[in-house]
């Protein structure tokens, strides 16, 4: 039986999102650039918080700045909170 590393598959899932996240904020960003729509940008913008703002969070600023646990969750729900209210201005706000 092949032995498989929890963390292994953690970190290549959140790569994962990550990488699709970006790709969808990078269509709504040449959304933005195609029609000048700043109702885009925002959205291109809470795409991206929400995908790789957390794995950003996680597997970079935590370790960087050896965080603890709670401070690192709290960071990713902040970025996440960042995210969501970007789509949220992009919906409603322009």
């Amino acid at each position: 039986m092949i032995a498989v590393d929890p963390a292994a598959v953690l970190f290549a899932t959140a790569l994962a999102t990550a990488v699709v996240g970006l790709v969808v904020a990078g269509y709504a960003y040449r959304g933005y650039r195609r029609n000048d729509s700043l109702a885009m940008f925002y959205l291109a913008v809470g795409i991206a918080l929400i995908a790789a703002g957390p794995v950003v969070v996680s597997y970079g600023v935590a370790p960087l700045l050896s965080l603890s646990d709670a401070a690192s969750l709290l960071g990713v729900l902040w970025v996440t909170i960042a995210g969501l209210v970007a789509i949220l201005y992009s919906l409603e706000g322009t």
